[in-house]
């Protein structure tokens, strides 16, 4: 069943494996796999994007408050972790003990409080103007991260430069940087016991000694990609131009590798956690390893209006413990630390003030983001709230700011331009500065 939010729309977990939808259109492989003209970054860093679609509790996580009034300060306690003086939520021990790793910006916010402009403002840096339609899938006005990253860096090998999983969210599209640089959507489970990547396999009925064939076969009917009407069609010419990296992903050993999570150690896995979370988080490790630029993780259902500690405490943090402290140790025990960006954030955090449903509502001006690897420092807090965890009680960060810092450690210039199909040239950033804290 599609997940659904407390304002009604339906999340879907529709796009089909493979192909991204942009403006209405099904796109396969072929658009998926241009190749970027863009220069090589400085530094080779890598992003895993982990969206907690929904909205994480920053004051039962990250940033509790055990002197407030008892409405505010919930059921849960502080602990220790392994940078000493720095304390998170008892419920968080591998979290906890991974903190020289990763840090923390405590006072980030932005001014709205709704699902779908507040994704939109965390996934592409831009809030959306006016006639935004949140229900669409896609519904970008500006590019998704990944897309940009797609854009600006290209793929490595005969990878995707940009992978969504285990679906793609509404605002992960990529606008008018096209179908080249749509994310390759797995759209399917990583934990699922029969869990595989249909587009990696030739369809049955081919055997594979006559894939080589069906080339051969497509080379004689490219005339008619050669005629004014298909040259009028943008998508068929697609097609044409792009075809043959389609079969080289189909038959690519290294795409193969990369989307093989069933090679993993057993053990290593059940670390992860055996959930969506948890090998969706080993997934991104090995597709980084494997080349892939930008994978993003879309993770529901973080919108604890009802139940709010019951939710936290039963499914949703004992899942992100197992899978953010794992991927961490995983990271820095394989080298793959530096050159691997990783940040964990929702839309937004929750209000300070338990609702009488013991749950907690959408709190935009006040949350936590949490940012390691890729250059990044570990084991800093950047900046602190007020009594109440409602606002920052220091200069504040946003969303224009955590894109600056991402693309700085990527090796994209954050004062970049993208251009629209006219021409017309448009910040990457809207004027955001990079978190000098925590580089």
């Amino acid at each position: 069943m599609p997940t659904r939010f407390c304002d009604g729309h339906t999340r879907r977990d529709a796009l089909r494996v493979g192909t991204a939808s942009l403006f209405g259109a099904s796109l396969g492989l072929p658009q998926l796999l241009r190749a970027s003209d863009a220069a090589k970054p400085k530094r080779d860093v890598s992003l895993i994007f982990v969206f907690l679609h929904g909205g994480q509790s920053h004051i039962d996580t990250f940033d509790l408050k055990p002197d407030a009034p008892a409405e505010i300060r919930g059921e849960f306690q502080p602990m220790q972790t392994k940078v000493p003086g720095l304390v998170m939520c008892d419920l968080l021990p591998k979290t906890a003990g991974q903190l020289d790793k990763f840090s923390l910006v405590r006072s980030f916010r932005h001014h709205n409080s709704d699902h779908g402009p507040a994704d939109h403002y965390i996934l592409t840096g831009f809030f959306p103007t006016p006639g935004f339609n949140p229900t669409l899938s896609p519904n970008n006005q500006k590019p998704s991260v990944g897309s940009v990253v797609s854009k600006k860096l290209g793929p490595k090998g005969s990878v995707p430069a940009y992978v969504a999983l285990p679906k793609v969210h509404p605002s992960g599209g990529s606008a008018y940087l096209g179908a080249a640089h749509a994310p390759f959507v797995i759209d399917a489970d990583p934990s699922a016991p029969t869990f595989s990547v249909p587009d990696l396999v030739p369809p049955a009925a081919i055997a594979s000694d006559r894939l080589d064939d069906r080339r051969k076969l497509l080379d004689t009917v490219d005339r008619f990609h050669k005629s004014a009407e298909a040259r009028a069609n943008a998508q068929v010419g697609a097609v044409a131009t792009f075809r043959d990296k389609a079969f080289d992903l189909m038959t690519s050993r290294q795409a193969k590798q990369a989307f093989d999570i069933a090679a993993e150690p057993e053990k290593l896995r059940d670390e992860y956690g055996r959930n969506s979370l948890g090998q969706s988080c080993l997934m991104a490790r090995r597709l980084v390893e494997g080349g892939v630029r930008c994978v993003t993780i879309d993770h529901s259902n973080w919108d604890t209006h009802d139940g709010n500690f019951a939710v936290l405490k039963n499914t949703l943090l004992p899942a992100y413990d197992s899978a953010v402290s794992a991927l961490f140790r995983d990271l820095a025990d394989r080298g793959m630390l530096d050159s691997t960006l990783v940040v964990v954030t929702g839309e937004f955090g929750r209000t300070p003030r338990i609702n009488k449903n013991a749950g907690r509502d959408h709190w935009g001006p006040c949350f936590t983001v949490l940012l390691g690897g890729g250059g990044i420092k570990g084991g800093v807090v950047v900046g602190k709230t007020d009594a109440r965890a409602e606002r920052p009680a220091t200069d504040p960060y946003g969303p224009e700011d955590l894109f600056a810092t991402m693309f700085a450690q990527m090796g994209i210039d954050p004062k970049g331009e993208l251009h629209m199909p006219d021409g017309r040239p448009t910040g990457l950033v809207n004027g955001g500065k990079v978190m000098t804290e925590l580089v």
